[in-house]
C-alpha cells in the first residue's frame, strides 16, 4: 500500500516553520531563524518526527533555486554599476579575509584526500552576507540613507556575485573526474555563454513583456521555466552549480518592465511551500554533535572568525576607500550576518559532498549567532556622536532598493485598480 506520510511531513514543516517564525519575529529576529529551528526541532536531533526523504530533498532543491532566482531578480546590473568602485573594494576584501580565515581554521581540524576542498568550502560559507537583516535594522534607526548605509548595501550586492563565483569554482573542482584546467575552461565558457545568451534573452523578454498592456500569469510561469532551464544547463553541460544558473536567470530578467511582477509571484510560490521546506530541510540534517573539547573550541573559534573577518575585511576595504574609522567599523559590522545565504551555500556543499559532517553543527550555530548579534552590534556602533560623519544623504541606490521593497504593495494596488476598471 502506498504511503502518504509525506503529506503529514509537509504539513508539520509548514506549521512549525510558521509558528516558530512568528515567535522569532516577536523577539525581533528574522523568521528564517524560526524556519531553521523548526527543522532542528522536528528532526533527528530532537523530536524525531520528520526525517529526510527524497521527496523533501527535491522540494528543498527547488526551494534553493527559487531563492537564488529571486536574488538575481533583485540584483539589477545597473545597481551594481551605481554602487561604484568603493563598494567593490569593500566586498572583495570582505570576501578574501573570511575565505582565508575559514580555510585556515578548518585546516587545523580536517585532513585527508578531500580536506583541501572541504576546508576551502568552510571559507566560502564565511564569505556569505545576508544584508536584509542589516537593512531592516538601519531602516528602524533611520540610518540606511547615510554614507555607511549606502556602502553596506552596495558592497552586499557585489558580495553576492563574488560569493557565487567562489561557490562555482569550489563545486566545479569537486568533480574528481576532471582536472582543474577543464573546470576553469567550463566555468569561463559558462559565463561567456551566459553573457551572450543573457543580452539577447533580456531584449527578447523585454519585447515580449511590452507587447501586453496588462500583466499576465504567463509572465511568471515562463520566467520560472526559464530559470529551471538555465539551472539545468549550468549543471548538466558546464558542471556549474544549478543555483548559479538560477541566479544568472534572475539577472537576465531583472530590470525588465515586468520583473517586479515576476518577483512578486515567485515569492508567493516560495513563501507558500518550497522555502519553508528548504530551510527546515537544513535543520533536519542537524544532529547535535558530541561536544568534545575539540568541537567546542572549533565552534567558538568559528564564531569569533565569522564576526572579526567581516569587520576587519570590510572595515579595511572601507578605510582604504577613504571612509572614517567609525564608518569603517559600521560597514564591517553591517556585513556580519550570514543568514539564509550561508544556509544556501551549505546545502549545496552537502549535495556535492563538500561538507564534512563534523563541521555542520558549528556552521548552524554560526548562522544563528551572526543573525542575532548583527542588529545588536549595529545599534551600538551607530549611536549618535558629536560631528557624526554619517548624516542623511541622497542616494539612487537606497531609493531603488526601497522601490524594490515596495514592489509587491504597488503591484497589488495596480492590479486592484485594473480589476475595478474592468468591472466598471
Amino acid at each position: 500500500m502506498e504511503s502518504y506520510g509525506y503529506l503529514l511531513d509537509i504539513a508539520l514543516i509548514l506549521i512549525f516553520t510558521k509558528v516558530l517564525g512568528l515567535v522569532t519575529k516577536r523577539i525581533e529576529m528574522p523568521q528564517v531563524v524560526g524556519a531553521l529551528m523548526a527543522g532542528i526541532v522536528l528532526g533527528p536531533g530532537f523530536l524525531k518526527i520528520v526525517h529526510e526523504s527524497q521527496f523533501i530533498d527535491h522540494i528543498a532543491e527547488i526551494g534553493v533555486i527559487v531563492l537564488m532566482f529571486s536574488a538575481g531578480l533583485e540584483t539589477d546590473i545597473n545597481e551594481l554599476k551605481k554602487s561604484g568602485g568603493k563598494s567593490f573594494v569593500i566586498a572583495l576584501i570582505g570576501v578574501l579575509i573570511p575565505l582565508i580565515g575559514g580555510y585556515l581554521l578548518a585546516s587545523f581540524y580536517n585532513s585527508g584526500d578531500k580536506a583541501f576542498l572541504e576546508n576551502m568550502f568552510i571559507g566560502v560559507i564565511l564569505t556569505a552576507t545576508s544584508v536584509s537583516i542589516s537593512v531592516e535594522t538601519l531602516k528602524e534607526m533611520g540610518k540606511l540613507s547615510t554614507p555607511s548605509g549606502n556602502a553596506i548595501l552596495g558592497a552586499a550586492l557585489i558580495d553576492d556575485v563574488l560569493g557565487i563565483i567562489a561557490l562555482t569554482l569550489i563545486t566545479g573542482m569537486a568533480d574528481t573526474s576532471v582536472d582543474l584546467t577543464t573546470v576553469m575552461i567550463k566555468i569561463v565558457a559558462f559565463f561567456a555563454v551566459s553573457i551572450v545568451i543573457g543580452l539577447a534573452a533580456h531584449r527578447l523578454i523585454e519585447k515580449w513583456f511590452d507587447r501586453y498592456e496588462k500583466v499576465h500569469r504567463r509572465f511568471s510561469i515562463l520566467s520560472f521555466a526559464f530559470c529551471l532551464l538555465f539551472a539545468y544547463c549550468a549543471e548538466e553541460f558546464f558542471g556549474v552549480a544549478d543555483i548559479t544558473g538560477a541566479f544568472i536567470a534572475g539577472l537576465i530578467i531583472s530590470g525588465t518592465s515586468r520583473s517586479s511582477y515576476v518577483k512578486m509571484r515567485i515569492e508567493t510560490l516560495s513563501y507558500l511551500l518550497i522555502s519553508p521546506v528548504f530551510f527546515a530541510s537544513i535543520g533536519l540534517k542537524f544532529v547535535l554533535p558530541e561536544m568534545t573539547t575539540s568541537i567546542l573550541i572549533f565552534s567558538v573559534l568559528l564564531l569569533v572568525i565569522s564576526v572579526l573577518s567581516k569587520i576587519l575585511g570590510c572595515g579595511l576595504g572601507a578605510k582604504l576607500c577613504g571612509y572614517q574609522t567609525i564608518q569603517s567599523a559600521r560597514i564591517g559590522v553591517g556585513m556580519i550576518s550570514r543568514g539564509e545565504v550561508a544556509l544556501i551555500v551549505a546545502s549545496k556543499g552537502m549535495a556535492v559532498g563538500l561538507m564534512n559532517d563534523q563541521f555542520f553543527g558549528p556552521i548552524i550555530i554560526m548562522v544563528v549567532f551572526t543573525t542575532i548579534v548583527t542588529p545588536i552590534l549595529l545599534k551600538f556602533v551607530f549611536k549618535d556622536r558629536i560631528n557624526d560623519p554619517d548624516v542623511y544623504t541622497d542616494s539612487a541606490l537606497i531609493e531603488d532598493y526601497s522601490e524594490v521593497e515596495n514592489n509587491e504593495r504597488k503591484n497589488m494596488e495596480i492590479l486592484e485598480q485594473k480589476k475595478k476598471r474592468s468591472a466598471a
